[in-house]
């Protein structure tokens, strides 16, 4: 068993190494998806790491590389082990291992995300020395079961497409800061993959929304604060819905403590699946 970095493996190699790993879980990529989420996350071949049986990656660590809240992070895009070579503590060598590479990139800290019912990986996160920063709420439901009531705004408004990185108050609407696969940096890390929508009035930004149509993935959806409960939001998302091409709906990592987008998912019958803790150590 050799650990070494992931530079120069293969996309095929690393598919083959996240289906057999990833053969028992709820969700499930294929190779298209599977690629548009680690170009999203900044995946880093070269400070990625796996541990091969000969040439067969039997464990391994994707590491998305970048800044997250002004400062140099590694994001944990995906670890996975083989089922036949898992209780070996693969997943804990490979850990160990690429910590002084990351340090030596200038890496300060490690982020990762994880479900909190997996008391199994939050355990050994914890014993590594990650510490919880988030909870986070994930949402999923089918396009049917959403309540479309929309209230038409009681003013003149304009909706259409936009450049998120044109609008500096953006992250004035926000509640939370979003996580690393939501961030501003990893939407454009693949920026045509989204549609970017714009709710104007009196030529003023007042609401937006980032969505996914292949993925069914709600990106950002926000609204300037005074300009809340007038029926914007509602509008963003219907025109997501509108515009989506997936089976499902999602929203991943809104904060647990942010009652504003709970209540808002809710009052549109879309209900909490889950919950992530959001996990940092620092290196």
């Amino acid at each position: 068993m050799e650990i070494k970095s992931l530079d120069n493996t293969s996309h095929d190699k690393l598919f083959q190494a996240f289906e057999q790993a990833f053969a028992d879980y709820e969700l499930q990529l294929n190779k298209a998806e599977l690629l548009t989420m680690l170009k999203r996350r900044g995946f880093n071949p070269t400070l990625s790491f796996a541990a091969f049986d000969g040439d067969k990656i039997v464990s391994f660590t994707c590491n998305g590389i970048g800044d997250f809240n002004g400062t140099r992070m590694a994001y944990d895009t995906g670890t996975g082990t083989l089922k036949d070579y898992r209780g070996q503590g693969l997943a804990t060598q490979i850990f160990e291992y690429s910590i002084p590479h990351l340090k030596e990139a200038g890496i300060k800290e490690y982020l990762l995300e994880v479900l909190q019912h997996n008391t199994g990986a939050v355990s050994v996160y914890s014993k590594l020395g990650f510490e919880v920063t988030r909870e986070f709420y994930y949402f999923k439901t089918e396009p049917e079961r959403i309540n479309k009531e929309v209230k038409t705004p009681d003013f003149p408004y304009t909706l259409g497409v936009i450049n998120i990185n044109e609008y500096d108050s953006i992250p004035g609407f926000w509640d939370f800061n979003p996580s690393w696969q939501n961030s501003i940096e990893s939407i454009n890390r693949a920026p045509e993959d989204f549609i970017c929508l714009g709710v104007f009035t009196e030529g003023r930004l007042v609401g937006y929304g980032v969505f996914d149509p292949t993925s069914g993935d709600v990106t950002q959806i926000a609204v300037d604060k005074p300009y809340r409960r007038k029926g914007i939001g509602s509008l963003l998302l219907q025109k997501m819905i509108e515009a989506n091409k997936y089976t499902s709906i999602k929203i991943v990592n809104t904060d647990i403590a942010c009652d504003s987008i709970t209540v808002f998912l809710k009052a549109k019958n879309i209900e909490p699946t889950g919950k992530q803790f959001e996990m940092i150590k620092k290196l």
